[in-house]
């Protein structure tokens, strides 16, 4: 028996391989494993090489597998192209007419099943998935009737004889394998699992519903890989809480929409990729100049311009906190999880409020689009802030009538916030500098008292921010610590026990807060640290480079990176650590 195997389904794009991975991790998850997936995709509407490899486990899990168990095959390409992955007991399940691995140095056996034939007499090649998911369930050792639940969530809209055919083929496809290939494979047998139910999604729908959680009721976006599926979940959920969202005719339009709406009082943001970012990037500095919240979500990708859209890339931090011309204070918060997606989407709406800037919440192609087990969210954690802004306040007159100073020069930087409609909160709002009631100004001493204003709201967010920096640090003194951000932590958190396996004190801290950064947090455990490992999917080195420009250590400071369009496997960041020592 194996506590965790790591499944993988391949084909061209439009026959069905998401709907394939969707219906076996699904039914997976109701059985109470955890689960981790990751989708490779070409950018094309239909055609070209898909795979989506899922990985099975009796404990959470946070990244894919190094190697392959099970690997279904629907086409000669995903064979060729994936069987290198799987080890020596590992085991291809095919379509029959497809050729067996042609390499000495693959050891896995290959079975074929029919699936385009059993789909066919059942009424439609369509099937053939199903068929799949069949034989796949003979060689785990399931009964075909877990499925049932979930087919009928998914087919039960086309009425039962579409569920009764769709199971029919499962049932054929676990047969057939039973009868012509023994049944069970031992070696791929897992141990039971707790059958607790548990959330199965991805990030970008809990920051879809982080977001709702939050007040916003309104988002403007432009679709784009890998943010849509925020817009996509919303546009079905926010007109249910009186919400709307609205799909913008380009990027810049949709970033001052959300500030527009935000002024009105409406808790609003916005959502795209490192392209859309670019886009949005004058209409921060507004933001910044105009005290206004919003919230940004930046789903990297691979860049620069259209660059690899479907694959994984972590390099648009630099750009998230140095893009706008001039300077502004804006806020740069990193979820792990998908579970940390969804609190820290809430947190965003409230720190934007607080302290009337631009929040970015930045996830990465693997957070966004890998799919998860999260537990339960607790709701009670849910506290919305709105800052300074009392939408029940009385603004007493002024004696001489002027404007409300609403960027009126305070000690922490922030000031008063009103909305349009408030009895005598009147002022002007323009993005050239301005005086105190919003007037344009260019007197030297009040530019430079407005400037200092704005980046004094940044001095005390550290402290707001509950976990500007996540800590595993067994170790006073540790030979390594390994730093990263984002979906890097599940790799890291693979690779520590290997390396105190090879007799090495091991810590970790992944940030969190990446601005303004957590200097003070992080600089402890590289101070007490003989080597820093770096582990980021970019070419330069940007969070290594954030780094030694907060906390210094430079010579201490190794960059593990890969930029091909691939997420880190475990066994990269431990063979990279060990060529250390």
């Amino acid at each position: 028996m194996v506590d965790q195997l790591s499944w993988k389904v391949g084909g061209q794009q439009g026959e069905g391989i998401d709907s394939t991975g969707e219906i076996f991790a699904i039914a997976l998850n109701r059985m109470g494993y955890y689960l981790y997936s990751y989708r490779h995709f070409s950018s094309r509407i239909k055609g070209g090489h898909t795979n989506n490899k899922i990985r099975v486990s009796t404990k959470q899990v946070r990244s894919i597998s190094d190697d392959l168990d099970i690997l279904v095959a629907f086409d000669q390409e995903t064979i060729d192209v994936n069987a290198p992955e799987l080890h020596e007991e590992g085991i291809i399940i095919a379509d029959a007419k497809f050729n067996p691995v042609k390499s000495d140095e693959i050891k896995a056996r290959m079975y074929a099943v029919p699936f385009t034939e059993i789909a066919n007499e059942l009424g439609t090649s369509l099937m053939k998935n199903m068929v799949a998911i069949g034989a796949t369930s003979a060689v785990l050792g399931f009964d075909p009737e877990e499925y049932l639940e979930v087919v009928e969530e998914i087919f039960g809209r086309k009425g039962q004889k579409i569920v009764e055919k769709n199971m029919e083929a499962i049932r054929q496809g676990a047969e057939y394998f039973n009868k012509e290939a023994g049944g069970k494979i031992e070696a791929l047998q897992l141990e039971k699992a707790d059958g607790k139910r548990r959330m199965f999604m991805i990030a970008n729908d809990a920051i879809g519903l982080g977001a709702l959680a939050a007040g916003s009721r309104f988002m403007a976006a432009y679709p784009i890989t890998p943010a849509s599926e925020i817009m996509e979940y919303l546009i079905k959920k926010l007109p249910e809480f009186g919400g709307t969202v609205i799909q913008t005719e380009d990027e810049i339009a949709a970033a001052t929409m959300a500030i527009g709406a935000n002024y009105a009082g409406v808790r609003a943001f916005t959502a795209s990729a490192g392209p859309g970012l670019s886009l949005k990037m004058e209409a921060l500095g507004l933001a910044g100049m105009t005290e206004q919240p919003i919230v940004v979500i930046d789903t990297q990708r691979g860049g620069p311009s259209t660059g690899l859209p479907t694959k994984q890339e972590q390099s648009d931090l630099m750009a998230m906190i140095y893009g706008t011309h001039g300077e502004i204070p804006k806020i740069v918060m990193a979820p792990s999880t998908a579970e940390e997606a969804f609190y820290d989407t809430i947190q965003a709406f409230n720190l934007a409020e607080e302290y009337q800037c631009p929040v970015i919440v930045v996830t990465d192609l693997q957070l966004s689009l890998g799919k998860q087990t999260v537990e339960p969210l607790d709701y009670s954690k849910i506290d919305i802030s709105r800052g300074k802004l009392d939408l029940n306040l009385e603004i007493p007159e002024s004696e001489d009538k002027a404007y409300f100073k609403r960027y009126e020069v305070t000690e922490d930087g922030i000031s008063p916030r009103v909305v349009p409609g408030m009895k005598n909160g009147i002022h002007h709002v323009t993005g050239v500098e301005h005086d105190e009631t919003g007037k344009p100004s260019e007197v030297a001493a009040n530019r430079q008292a407005q400037m200092d204003k704005r980046m004094r709201k940044l001095n005390n967010v550290q402290k707001r921010f509950e976990t500007p920096v996540y800590k595993n640090a067994p170790h006073e003194e540790a030979d390594i610590l390994l730093v990263g951000y984002i979906s890097t932590r599940g790799v890291i958190e693979e690779a520590m026990p290997r390396l105190e396996a090879d007799g090495l004190k091991v810590n970790h801290a992944h940030i969190r807060l990446i601005h303004p950064f957590p200097s003070d947090e992080l600089k402890p455990l590289i101070n007490s640290a003989k080597k820093v490992v770096v582990v980021e999917n970019n070419a330069t080195g940007q969070l290594a480079s954030l780094i030694k420009m907060n906390v210094g250590n430079a010579e201490k400071i190794h960059s593990l990176l890969k930029y091909d369009g691939n997420p880190f496997l475990p066994k990269e960041v431990h063979n990279k650590c060990k060529e250390l020592f």
